[in-house]
């Protein structure tokens, strides 16, 4: 395609509002986000009603700030792109209602993105010269999953989680040991400052096959060490509790990618999500894929948060494809991958 694709796109499945200009895919012209952590933190997590009327509140600035910053209009768009699922559905209603309204005051196509595939498109904006087929692991507050990607828009998912996703685990233990919300940065902090060989947490065993999660187990079983601490009148040491609970989170993590890419015969793993920022994680994939001669990917920490840019990037490949969205989209909270 000869001439440039620029996509404004939106994302507004959580508690973050973003919006952002993309082109060609790959390249970011402005990705603005409106986080909402300080006001969900007294909370000690997201609440839904209030993450709705944050987004209404701030949804057009947002937008109009990220056209300022790329120096161009809404005439200049080629198209206008919102994640429709999943995600919350209150966050994801206000997103879909803004950018259908949009595409139809302007007279352009709508694209609807899978949140996940926005995430797994995060990796196109960091590595411009990234070509599928590749393995990916999305780790973020609310999915954990082992992706195979054939081809652009062309997903299998190989593994994912039975219960809790890891974020979610981190966030209930981070609450259970007084580090507050979000719990996975604060958790990683303490980390450092404790041995994860101190205390032996379970890790869920399925058969040999499958490259699923379960991350409920783990965490009753640090709730359940908490518990035994607190009755015994012993002293807890929360760093060594931080470090080791998130030594079996990422043994699990970095078991089962390594496992999958060797299933596919794949040299690169990409992965994707708001604990992709976590340092062991990064240091104990890298390390693995180092053993095994795999390259690991990962993209900037503003890329693993949830944000526009990624839809961005997501949008183009589904445009190119010819997948445009009806005005009649709506928002699916559950949406599965690969799902259209």
């Amino acid at each position: 395609m000869d001439k440039d694709i620029k996509i404004l796109s939106i994302e507004s499945s959580c508690d973050e509002t973003s919006a952002a200009v993309v082109v060609n895919g790959r390249e970011v012209l402005s990705n603005i986000i409106a986080s909402q952590i300080d006001t969900h933190t007294k909370f000690g997590g997201v609440v839904p009603e209030v993450a709705s009327r944050k987004h209404i509140e701030v949804i057009s600035a947002v937008v109009e700030e990220a056209l300022e910053k790329a120096n161009l209009t809404f005439s200049d768009m080629d198209g206008i792109a919102v994640t429709y699922g999943p995600g919350l559905v209150g966050a994801l209603l206000v997103g879909v209602q803004y950018a259908k309204s949009l595409a139809y005051a302007l007279g352009k196509p709508l694209i609807g993105v899978n949140h996940i595939e926005g995430h797994i498109s995060s990796n196109f904006i960091q590595y411009k010269d990234l070509e599928p087929p590749f393995v990916c692991l999305v780790v973020s507050g609310g999915h954990t999953f082992i992706v195979y990607m054939k081809d652009y828009g062309n997903f299998e998912v190989m593994g994912q989680t039975r219960d809790d996703a890891a974020g979610e685990a981190y966030d209930k233990i981070a609450r259970a040991i007084g580090l507050g919300y979000p719990g996975g940065p604060k958790i990683d902090k303490l980390s450092r400052e404790g041995n994860p060989d101190a205390i032996k947490f379970p890790r869920a065993k399925f058969h040999e096959e499958s490259l699923d999660f379960s991350f409920s187990g783990l965490k009753s079983a640090v709730l359940n060490y908490l518990n035994s601490m607190e009755m015994k009148n012993e002293p807890i040491n929360n760093a060594d509790v931080a470090a080791s609970f998130q030594k079996s989170v990422v043994d699990f993590l970095v078991d089962n990618a390594m496992k999958a890419c060797k299933i596919k015969a794949v040299d690169k793993i990409a992965i994707a999500g708001g604990v992709a920022s976590n340092t062991c994680l990064r240091d104990s994939m890298i390390k693995a894929g180092e053993k095994k001669g795999i390259k690991v990917l990962f993209p900037e920490p503003i890329l693993c948060t949830d944000n526009a840019a990624m839809i961005g990037s997501a949008a183009y490949f589904e445009y190119i494809n010819g997948r445009t969205a009806p005005l009649s989209l709506n928002a699916v909270p559950n949406l599965k991958l690969g799902e259209r």
